[in-house]
């Protein structure tokens, strides 16, 4: 497996499953753009990228501003690999969430992946190849108490992986995502022992870590899965058999 010669985008980077994943593209030879918007954890992340025997580069990207994901796209340039893990994730019955938390949910995870693929997808198209990996959730197939819109905006995500499949695959670019189960990152810290209950519905009986998630993320995207296009793999300690 190798990414010599490739430039991997990889969307909330600075932390958690992105770091996670950029730092394994990095030790197979890619160039990783790096993106967030705190600076200072994003040239850690680039560091880290360039120990492990790759290029770097940072760009400091907040995909919650309106133009937020179009500046991205324009600053990177080319990119091979598009990783969309970027997202947020409200939590809450749906009576008690604002609408306008709901929106920018939708915008977040839903408008920012679809921008950035719209930007960035004629170049691979000019290219004859290119690869596209979403980052889903196990709560986009089954109904959760409080994750009503983080699971519905991660379904369109789900939805637009197979259309993007169908749409692109004729001209030799490749989309799949991943649905991890709960996981171990410092975006989650807050939740109390949520991921430990959701982790104990699971057949593992714990939750994964950022980098048992990346490591699906650069499968996906690696030339061992060339004939793996529209799928979404369960990375979820196996609670889609239950």
């Amino acid at each position: 497996m190798s990414f010599e010669g490739k430039t991997v985008l990889v969307t909330g980077s600075t932390s958690g499953i992105g770091r996670a994943a950029a730092e394994r593209f990095g030790r197979q030879g890619a160039q990783v753009i790096v993106t967030g918007r705190d600076e200072t954890r994003g040239r850690e992340v680039t560091a880290a990228v360039e120990a492990g025997g790759g290029k770097g580069r940072f760009i400091a990207a907040d995909l919650s501003e309106p133009d937020g994901a179009q500046q991205l796209a324009a600053q990177a340039g080319r990119v091979d690999v598009l990783v969309n893990n970027a997202g947020i994730f409200p939590f809450g019955a749906s009576h008690e969430i604002p609408i306008d938390q709901v929106r920018a949910t939708l915008d977040f995870n839903v408008i920012a992946p679809f921008t950035l693929v719209a930007a960035l997808v004629p170049g691979m198209l000019e290219r004859g190849s290119g690869v596209i990996v979403n980052v889903s959730t196990m709560v986009a197939s089954f109904g959760n108490p409080g994750m009503s819109a983080y699971g519905a905006s991660k379904a369109a995500l789900e939805l637009l992986t197979k259309a993007w499949a169908a749409e692109y695959g004729p001209q030799g670019i490749r989309v799949n995502a991943v649905a991890p189960g709960p996981t171990r990152t410092p975006g989650v810290e807050g939740a109390g022992d949520m991921i430990d209950q959701l982790a104990k519905t699971l057949p593992l009986q714990r939750p994964a870590e950022a980098g048992e998630i990346a490591d699906a993320i650069v499968y996906l995207a690696s030339d061992d899965a060339s004939f793996v296009t529209g799928a979404i793999v369960p990375v979820d300690g196996g609670r889609v058999a239950v």
